[in-house]
C-alpha cells in the first residue's frame, strides 16, 4: 500500500460527490474521482487538482461488471491500493412531474434503481474488497438518506414530504445491504456505515433542501476517517444515529 491515504468517490464529478472528494483531498489524500461522464470527470479532476488535491479520474459505471473491474485494476496500477471507498454515485428515478408512488411506479424504474442504488454499491465494494482489505484502516461509507429510515417511515407526526416511492425503497435496501456488510466484516478492521447526508439544495433534488453540497459532505468525511475503534455497522448524520 501507499503510505499516502487513498480514497475513491463514486459519483464524484459534481454536488455531494465532488465536495466528499475535495474534503478528503483537503486531508492530503489521493482521491480517485468515480463518475460515467468522461467531460465532467475530467473537469472535476482539474477543478480539485487547481484548489491543491491529489485527485485522479476513474472511469466508472456502477452498473456494469466490466467497467467495475477495470476501476479496481486502475486503482490497484495507478494508486496502488485503498484505504476509503464512498458509495455515493445513485439515482433518483424522477421524470417530469409524475408523482412516484407505488401505485404509479414503473417496475422498470424501481429495477433501474435498485440496479444502480444498491446493486451498483455491492458490485463497488465487491470489486474493491481486495485492496480494502490490504489497508491498514479500510473504511467503507454508503451515502444513503433519512426517508430511507422505516423508523422515521412509520413514526407519527413526521412528514418527509412527497418522497418518490422507487427511491425511498432503494435506500431502505442500501440500508439493510450495509448492516449485513457490517455483521460479515465484523473483526476485519473494515468499518463501513450509511451517512445521512440531509436535504441537499442539487440538481437530484431540484435544488430543494437548506443544506450545501459542502454542509451535506461533511458526515461523508467524518465516516471516512473514522479511527479503528470508531462505529460500524451504523446509520449517521450530523447529530448522531438516524434510527433504521
Amino acid at each position: 500500500m501507499s503510505e499516502q491515504t487513498i480514497a475513491l468517490v463514486t459519483g464524484a464529478n459534481k454536488g455531494i460527490g465532488y465536495e466528499i472528494a475535495a474534503g478528503l483531498g483537503a486531508l492530503g489524500w489521493r482521491v480517485g474521482v468515480g463518475a460515467r461522464d468522461a467531460h465532467r470527470r475530467d473537469v472535476a479532476v482539474e477543478k480539485l487538482r487547481a484548489a491543491g488535491a491529489d485527485a485522479f479520474g476513474v472511469p466508472l459505471d456502477v452498473t456494469d461488471d466490466a467497467g467495475v473491474a477495470a476501476a479496481a485494476r486502475l486503482i490497484a496500477d495507478h494508486a496502488g491500493g485503498l484505504d476509503v471507498l464512498v458509495n455515493n454515485a445513485a439515482i433518483n428515478g424522477i421524470t417530469g412531474d409524475t408523482p412516484q408512488t407505488p401505485t404509479t411506479v414503473d417496475p422498470a424504474t424501481v429495477r433501474t434503481l435498485v440496479e444502480t442504488n444498491v446493486i451498483g454499491v455491492l458490485r463497488v465494494t465487491n470489486a474493491m474488497l481486495p485492496l480494502l482489505r490490504a489497508s491498514a484502516a479500510p473504511r467503507i461509507v454508503n451515502m444513503s438518506s433519512s426517508v430511507g429510515s422505516l423508523a422515521l417511515q412509520t413514526t407519527p407526526g413526521i412528514d418527509m414530504g412527497p418522497v418518490p416511492a422507487a427511491y425511498l425503497a432503494s435506500k431502505t435496501f442500501l440500508n439493510a445491504l450495509t448492516i449485513q456488510y457490517a455483521k460479515e466484516l465484523r473483526g476485519t478492521g473494515i468499518l463501513i456505515n450509511a451517512a445521512c447526508p440531509g436535504l441537499t439544495a442539487t440538481d437530484f433534488t431540484g435544488f430543494r433542501g437548506d443544506r450545501t453540497p459542502r454542509q451535506a459532505a461533511a458526515i461523508a468525511i467524518r465516516l471516512a476517517t473514522l479511527p479503528d475503534d470508531g462505529p460500524t455497522g451504523r446509520f449517521l448524520d450530523d447529530a448522531g444515529t438516524v434510527p433504521w
